[in-house]
């Protein structure tokens, strides 16, 4: 009784605040029903049952299905069962919300994450329908919708099976009047009056046709300005195999038509361009359109894309093929284009989209693969000579092997991983990653100091070989814990590729939409690089004045190998990162990527051909007294005197 009397005041309180609502006198020009699906451990489907006409709908949902079933659009006709599982929804229970907005005739379902266009936007020509009113809903149940909501109201805290709607036909042209009307009542500035009235212009194709131009008009501040102009070319009239009609629709609310991940942006206008009956592609001479928007700054670049619902028909995809983008100015791109769909521009926000992303994931995949290989080749050789020498550097040198080891290990399957286990587990490979690669760099810097130790100190002993190991392990894991006990910083990132932005890399790092992880991110990996890599240069500075006076200097195989062996263990590689700047970036990207994913197999190439040259000096054996390091070998005259 208690529960029916909770309901029953909700009843009441939702239509006493539609009544009492601004504006309730006028028919809604969008509706929104939300709440959770309670369902069983199964597959679960979308049944759509939709036709014109003004009935009213109804939502239901069962153990495995979630149903949307009426007569309330003006033009979408769709029966269809749609298995959800390709969405990758799991067995958990999921919110959804539906949308609907009769002045596009458009109605989308969001559930999982995704965005799912149920009828595509159209003008509708006649009859809206509109004001969806609760009606009836079957009793409680242990499967079906929880905690309904229309808008931001709860209309009930149980859960049914099924909830009704009526509704309520009304002239298209009068709901855009009434909506323009309300909008200029209550101020709505934000939001023009025009903006969910869809504008639409017809032209026939006739056999004179010679190309046509066609100019959308909208308000800004007291005066009409042009937004969108479109030129048809005479091509498009070779194409057509009949004499038939273009319509051209305009959609300023572009709100329905955002794609579902935050880095990309739809901006103003959406323009639909169709020909009757036909499907139209691959034209001679493209058509232009030129879009004016706000000021788009440099730093986030845009493109112009198309929607083609013939290929993914539920998902709003925009992709830039078959079309070409050309930047006018901040407030004007035009749009060059083979085909007829759905055009829009696409404005990349952050991060910045990466270009030639597959290949430099191609360079990194088989640098890092080949790391690995190489650092473990290298364990092995350090670990075999430390038997036999009392080399001083070889700790040293073992840790580095084992940190980029590690840190090529977990870059090489961060993709994959980020891919099967999601946010939870990239929780986990994120902080190992950065730990693994904190690790790298102490142990660079660590070689830095022990070169500065042999070079400067030659008589005082070094530390032993424990204290490297727990400042060179010990002290990269303190930053990590602290972060991780801070929660939210590690997990999926997403790697945006320049030539398809709605399509981007997922790989387990720091999180890119979080201010914590970006914070952690410089005061943690920039501060450590830029301290690594000033200290290097400083470090190769003072041994090359120190060596540079020795006979063995004059050997140009001698002087390239030291120098460069040194700059690796020194890490001063990773200066590349900070002349990412036009109009060198793409080259001193890929410089960087192939150095630094090849860094383990340039550090055991160093040291093996160290070995050998050692060999062909002295002819002798593996078990011999030489250092087999550079460093010491260009200085051991210097430490004797």
């Amino acid at each position: 009784m208690a529960s029916q009397l909770t309901d029953l005041c909700l009843r009441v309180v939702f239509v006493v605040a539609a009544v009492l609502s601004p504006g309730s006198t006028e028919n809604d020009h969008d509706w929104t029903f939300c709440g959770t699906w309670l369902h069983g451990q199964q597959f679960l489907h979308l049944d759509l049952n939709l036709s014109p006409g003004c009935n009213g709908l109804s939502v239901s949902a069962n153990e495995s299905v979630l149903s949307i079933n009426g007569q309330f659009t003006a033009r979408c006709r769709r029966s269809d069962v749609i298995p959800l599982n390709q969405f990758g929804l799991d067995f958990e229970d999921h919110d959804f919300c539906l949308y609907w907005e009769p002045l596009q005739d458009q109605l989308k379902l969001q559930i999982g994450g995704e965005n799912l266009t149920l009828c595509w936007p159209a003008r509708p020509q006649g009859s809206c329908c509109t004001d969806l009113s609760l009606g009836s809903n079957e009793p409680e149940a242990d499967f079906g919708i929880y905690k309904a909501m229309i808008r931001t109201d709860v209309i009930a805290l149980k859960t049914f099976t099924t909830y009704t709607f009526n509704a309520s036909p009304i002239s298209c042209k009068t709901l855009c009047e009434q909506v323009k009307h309300k909008a200029t009542q209550f101020n709505m500035v934000e939001h023009h009056a025009e903006d969910s009235c869809p504008d639409s212009l017809d032209l026939e194709i006739k056999d004179d046709f010679r190309g046509h131009n066609f100019t959308s008009l909208a308000t800004r501040g007291v005066y009409e300005e042009p937004i969108t102009t479109i030129y048809l070319p005479p091509a498009l009239k070779q194409t057509t195999t009949m004499t038939s009609k273009v319509v051209i629709t305009f959609f300023r609310n572009n709100t329905l038509f955002q794609e579902s991940h935050k880095e990309v942006k739809i901006l103003n206008e959406v323009v639909k361009i169709t020909v009757e009956n036909e499907i139209i592609t691959g034209l001679s001479e493209p058509i232009r359109i030129s879009f004016y928007h706000d000021v788009i700054h440099k730093r986030h670049p845009r493109k112009c894309v198309s929607w083609d619902t013939r290929t993914d028909p539920l998902q709003v995809k925009w992709l830039s093929d078959g079309c070409e983008t050309q930047e006018r100015d901040d407030e004007h791109t035009d749009c060059l284009c083979n085909h007829l769909t759905y055009f829009s521009v696409l404005v990349q926000l952050e991060p910045r989209p990466v270009r030639h992303l597959l290949a430099l994931t191609i360079i990194t995949s088989v640098g890092c693969a080949l790391s690995v290989i190489s650092c473990v080749a290298l364990i092995i050789f350090l670990c075999r000579k430390r038997k036999r020498s009392k080399e001083q550097s070889l700790p040293i040198h073992l840790g580095l092997a084992v940190s980029l080891a590690f840190l090529n290990l977990l870059f090489f399957f961060s993709g994959v991983l980020a891919n099967m286990g999601g946010e939870g587990l990239c929780t986990w490979v994120g902080a190992g990653l950065h730990y693994s690669l904190l690790c790298s760099f102490t142990w660079m810097g660590i070689e830095i100091f022990h070169t500065f130790w042999l070079v400067y100190m030659v008589f005082t002993p070094s530390p032993k070989p424990y204290v490297w190991n727990l400042v060179g392990f010990a002290v990269p894991a303190v930053p990590i814990i602290i972060l991780a006990s801070v929660g939210d910083i590690y997990g999926l990132k997403k790697v945006v590729p320049s030539d398809d932005v709605s399509n981007p890399y997922l790989m387990c790092w720091m999180k890119d939409d979080n201010e914590k992880a970006l914070l952690a991110y410089y005061f943690t990996t920039m501060t450590a690089l830029v301290v690594l890599v000033s200290s290097g240069i400083v470090m190769l500075f003072l041994v090359y004045q120190k060596i540079r006076v020795r006979d063995e200097w004059r050997q140009n195989r001698v002087a390239f190998l030291s120098i460069w062996g040194l700059s690796c263990l020194f890490g001063t590689s990773w200066g590349l990162t900070f002349l990412d700047f036009s109009p060198i970036s793409d080259f001193v990207l890929f410089l960087s990527c192939f150095i630094n994913s090849f860094q383990g197999f340039f550090l055991m190439l160093r040291f093996y051909m160290l070995e050998w040259m050692r060999k062909q000096a002295t002819g002798s054996a593996l078990g011999s007294n030489s250092t087999g390091s550079t460093r010491q070998q260009m200085l051991q005259t210097q430490e004797k005197k």
